[in-house]
């Protein structure tokens, strides 16, 4: 089985494409062991250590080394193992979620909320996914949208940048109702 492995801006994620569906609902991140317990996959790779992060996408893993942990070049064919043993063996991937918390949109919004949406659909998240993150809408309010980076985009050293002079800037000139962009 051949599972191709792409860097991401966040040198200290990699992301593992299985050739594949491997979520086909709404990506799950997962920041801890105990957050994975109830998700095989997420579980056996924190269980390899030096894991402090991982995000299950459509068609990628993103996996996060821990900071000052070990090399890539030593994680990375265990990671590539369970993987690879997950696949083969014709596990689920299996999510459990915690709900994670929102601000509640105003319903006199609702156009704008849709706008937003769109263009994070449409035109963010594709790039985004493609860095091995993602990026979640948790809010529209007073002109402040309220997003959650995931993945590699989650502690990147760029994804302040991103989100503000890339996301910010996009949303402000199709939607001159947003004055600001914050991550949550």
């Amino acid at each position: 089985m051949m599972i191709e492995t792409e860097q991401t801006p966040n040198p200290r994620t990699l992301k593992f494409l299985p050739g594949g569906v491997a979520n086909p609902d709404e990506p799950a991140e997962f920041a801890d062991a105990e957050a994975a317990e109830a998700t095989p996959l997420a579980r056996a790779l924190f269980a390899l250590g030096n894991v402090d992060r991982v995000l299950i996408a459509h068609d990628h893993v993103a996996v996060t080394r821990a900071e000052g942990s070990t090399n890539w070049g030593e994680l990375k064919p265990l990671v590539l193992s369970v993987i690879a043993d997950h696949v083969a063996r014709g596990l689920p991937f299996d999510i459990a979620r915690a709900e994670e918390e929102a601000v509640a949109d105003d319903p006199e919004d609702a156009d704008i909320v849709a706008q937003i949406r769109q263009l994070l659909d449409d035109r963010i998240r594709p790039a985004v996914a493609g860095d091995g993150g993602d990026i979640v809408y948790r809010g529209f309010h007073r002109g402040v949208v309220s997003l959650r980076m995931k993945g590699a985009c989650s502690g990147c050293p760029s994804s302040t940048a991103t989100l503000k002079a890339g996301i910010e800037n996009l949303l402000r000139y199709y939607v001159p109702e947003v004055t600001e962009v914050r991550a949550v």
